[in-house]
């Protein structure tokens, strides 16, 4: 499965209800797994992010549509970046 980072903002409207984030946490994991992905780890940070998400997906359209389906709730803005190993890059992306 293909890794992905992911990061995320508060809404005017997510950050006014931020006592509901961990279930919304919950409900994410729910939706990732039901797509066939998994949300590897969620974090708090501190800076220009509120939030980073590790995930793994079959592929970029899967991992799309959950992000697009997570946002439109109106609690979070992402930014979502495709991850490759240091192995994948050795092994298939370096040229020799």
């Amino acid at each position: 499965m293909a890794t992905y980072l992911s990061l995320l903002n508060w809404t005017d409207q997510g950050i006014r209800n931020v006592k509901d984030a961990p279930g919304r946490i919950d409900n994410a994991k729910k939706a990732f797994q039901g797509a066939g992905a998994e949300l590897k780890a969620w974090y708090l940070a501190m800076g220009a992010y509120d939030m980073v998400l590790l995930a793994e997906a079959p592929d970029d359209e899967t991992v799309a549509k959950i992000i697009l389906s997570l946002g439109a709730l109106g609690n979070v803005r992402s930014q979502t970046m495709r991850l490759f190993s240091e192995a994948d890059f050795r092994n298939k992306l370096c040229p020799k």
